[in-house]
């Protein structure tokens, strides 16, 4: 089977299977397997870029993994699914424990069934023969604009929520008693020209938790941040386990009496954790203090309907549509304080020019 590429495709993770694609040879036939060349340096390359990997294979668990660190590659691969069931499966759970769209999937197989299987069951997964593995950091779903800070770390993030996961799992009592264990810490502040790079990723690669789609290039983020009718806010996350990155991004339309939320996205990761009413209360805050009205824009479709709930949760009401833009009112009389198991830190909002516009 010929590579795949559903229109528009931005891998987010390369799912993998082992024999004869990862490795020479089939491990329960001969057990000496070696890696194939070029491997590595594929792996390695599409990781130091945020792309992340993972394995679909029809093995052995134990025997699979074990080879894998023998290997040196066991690390690179999150969730990996190493069974005997269809591997279009496999590659839904990977994508659901990663909490990501399908469509930013990419799978890498040699046999054309498995190809045909997963391509019938799931078309927005690129699929990618074996022999093309040399090629895929050429690729343009490989190959993003900028790689940022966030980028290089993304995999060590992603391991580190497995242990918040696991955590969890093992804590007995209320989840926001769990979340104190956690003490995160949420940084807002305006957005620095040395944001802009991951801000733009954000806008490219947020899907689900995004209120309006709207995507914006460098050059127009770097305007918005210069603008005296614009904020362009940006949060990140700590806790004791590490760091989360920049997890959101708002664009606030700031006029002398009303201001509106042009776009608000946030992090899949860190949704669960209560960040995006957070952060959304700040905006609210800082609304009520320059006392303007507060909208916001919203369009509906079938991944942000979290969003939408976060709006409602927070007093936005709908008052108008305009095609396929929902307009939002806020209730600024009732904002509620943040968690006791989350501490905000936000910057004053000041433009880098000195220009004050506004005081947090």
């Amino acid at each position: 089977m010929s590579q795949v590429a559903p229109r528009h495709h931005k891998t987010k993770c390369v799912v993998w299977d082992l024999d004869e694609t990862v490795w020479n040879g089939t491990l329960l036939e001969h057990g000496g397997t070696t890696l194939r060349d070029g491997v590595r340096e594929v792996i390695t390359t599409l990781d130091e870029r945020g792309i992340l990997h993972s394995v679909a294979s029809k093995n052995d668990p134990d025997l699979a993994m074990r080879r894998l660190e023998q290997l040196g590659l066991a690390e690179y691969f999150l969730y990996p699914q190493i069974g005997w069931g269809p591997k279009s499966e496999s590659i839904r759970r990977i994508a659901d424990s990663i909490n990501i769209g399908i469509d930013t999937v990419a799978f890498v197989d040699d046999q054309p069934y498995e190809l045909e299987e997963v391509h019938h069951s799931l078309p927005e997964v690129l699929c990618i023969d074996a022999a093309k593995t040399r090629h895929l950091p050429l690729m343009p779903e490989m190959s993003p604009r900028f790689v940022t800070s966030d980028s290089s770390i993304r995999r060590q993030m992603y391991r580190s929520e497995q242990q918040r996961r696991s955590e969890e799992h093992d804590f007995h009592g209320p989840q926001e008693a769990f979340l104190a264990t956690l003490k995160m810490q949420m940084a807002i502040s305006p957005a620095g020209r040395e944001d802009l790079c991951r801000a733009e990723e954000l806008t490219q690669r947020t899907n689900q938790l995004n209120t309006t789609g709207y995507t914006y290039s460098f050059e127009e983020l770097d305007a918005f941040r210069a603008s005296p009718d614009h904020l362009l806010l940006m949060a990140s996350l700590d806790d004791k386990l590490g760091t989360y990155g920049t997890i959101g991004l708002a664009l606030i339309e700031t006029g002398p009496l009303t201001w509106t939320i042009k776009l608000l996205l946030m992090s899949c990761r860190v949704m669960s954790r209560g960040a995006g009413g957070v952060f959304i209360s700040q905006i609210r805050r800082m609304a009520r203090d320059a006392n303007v009205r507060l909208l916001a824009e919203f369009i509906e479709n079938d991944r942000n309907r979290m969003m939408y709930m976060t709006y409602k949760f927070n007093h936005f009401s709908e008052i108008n549509r305009q095609g396929k833009v929902i307009l939002l009112d806020n209730d600024l009389s009732r904002v509620q304080p943040d968690p006791d198991y989350i501490t905000v830190t936000a910057s004053s909002l000041q433009r880098e020019t000195g220009e004050e516009r506004y005081h947090g």
